[in-house]
C-alpha cells in the first residue's frame, strides 16, 4: 500500500512539475510575447519594454507567440521598374521596421514572413508610384535623398492604412540602375554625344585661335610699320638736327669744318693697307700738302 501511495504521489510530482513548466514563460528584453487562449489573442506582454522576466498562463490552455522588438530588415530582390520616361531601371531597395503593437501584427499578417510578404507589397506599388513620376536620369544622378524620402513617405501612408501593428524606420535605395543591355546603349550614345560635342568645341577653338593669330599678325604688321615709319621720322629729325649742327659749325668757321671733314675722310678712307693711286696735286690730299689746305 506504502508502495501505491509512494508511485501515485511520485507521479503527482511528476504532473505537478510539468504543469508548472506548462504554465510559465519567459520574455527577455529583446522580445514581446502575445498570449493565445484557443487561438485567440488574450494579451500581449512586454510590448512597452518594461515587462521582460518570468510570466505565466493557462496550461493546455493558452500558447505564446513570441515577436522581436529590435529593428528588423525587409530586403527586396531586386526588380525593373519604368521611369517617367519610359527606361526601364533596376532597383534594388531595402526597409527597416520595428513591431509596435504584437496584437495588430499577429491579426493582420500573422508572422515576420506575412509581414515580409506584405511589406514587399507595399514596397513594389511605393518605388513604382514614385520611380513612374520621375525621369530615369534624375533617379541615377543625384536625387536619391529626396526620392528615398518620398517612398518612405509612400510607404508610411500605406502601413498605416492597413494598421499593421508596425512603425516603418527606415527607406533605402540601395542601387538604381539601368538594365545591362541598356547601359550598354545609353554608354554609346552618351559616348557619342561626348564625342560630337568635343569636335564642336575644337573646331570652335580652332577657329577662335585663327582668328587671334589673324589679329595678332595684323597688330604686329601695324606695329612694325608705325615703328619704321617712328624710326624714319627720328632718323630724318636726327638727319635734319646734324645738318643743322654742321652748317652752323661751318658757319661759324668753314675752314676748320673743312679741315674736320678731311680729317675724318682720311680715317675712313686711309687704312692700314690700303693702296690708294691719286695724283699728288689731288683735292683730297690738299691738308698734306699745307696746313691751310692752300696751294
Amino acid at each position: 500500500m506504502s508502495r501505491i501511495v509512494t508511485i501515485f504521489g511520485f507521479v503527482l510530482l511528476i504532473a505537478a512539475v510539468i504543469g508548472l513548466s506548462m504554465s510559465v514563460f519567459t520574455v527577455n528584453e529583446r522580445e514581446q510575447a502575445l498570449v493565445l487562449r484557443f487561438g485567440e489573442p488574450v494579451g500581449a506582454v512586454n510590448e512597452n519594454g518594461d515587462e521582460a522576466g518570468l510570466h505565466f498562463k493557462v496550461p493546455f490552455v493558452d500558447s505564446v507567440v513570441m515577436f522581436d522588438r529590435r529593428n528588423l530588415e525587409f530586403d527586396m530582390d531586386p526588380e525593373e521598374i519604368q521611369a517617367a520616361n519610359q527606361e526601364r531601371l533596376v532597383v534594388d531597395a531595402f526597409l527597416r521596421y520595428r513591431i509596435v503593437n504584437p496584437l495588430r501584427f499577429y491579426q493582420t499578417v500573422r508572422n515576420e514572413n506575412g509581414a515580409r510578404a506584405r511589406l514587399g507589397s507595399i514596397m513594389d506599388d511605393s518605388l513604382r508610384g514614385v520611380i513612374g513620376s520621375i525621369a530615369s536620369q534624375d533617379v541615377i544622378s543625384g536625387q536619391r535623398s529626396a526620392l528615398m524620402d518620398r517612398v518612405q513617405a509612400a510607404v508610411d501612408a500605406q502601413v498605416a492604412t492597413q494598421d499593421l501593428g508596425i512603425d516603418v524606420i527606415d527607406v533605402r535605395i540601395l542601387r538604381a540602375d539601368l538594365p545591362q543591355q541598356i547601359a550598354e546603349r545609353v554608354f554609346q550614345r552618351m559616348r557619342s554625344e561626348r564625342e560630337q560635342e568635343a569636335a564642336r568645341i575644337r573646331a570652335e577653338g580652332e577657329q577662335v585661335a585663327r582668328e587671334i593669330r589673324a589679329a595678332a599678325d595684323r597688330d604686329a604688321t601695324i606695329i612694325r610699320a608705325e615703328a619704321r615709319a617712328e624710326g624714319e621720322r627720328l632718323r630724318g629729325e636726327g638727319d635734319a638736327r646734324r645738318n643743322a649742327i654742321y652748317a652752323e659749325a661751318y658757319n661759324r668757321d668753314a675752314e676748320f669744318f673743312s679741315f674736320y671733314r678731311s680729317l675724318d675722310a682720311y680715317r675712313l678712307a686711309v687704312r692700314e693697307g690700303t693702296p690708294i693711286v691719286i695724283p699728288p696735286d689731288s683735292e683730297f690730299f690738299r691738308y698734306f700738302r699745307n696746313q691751310d689746305g692752300g696751294e
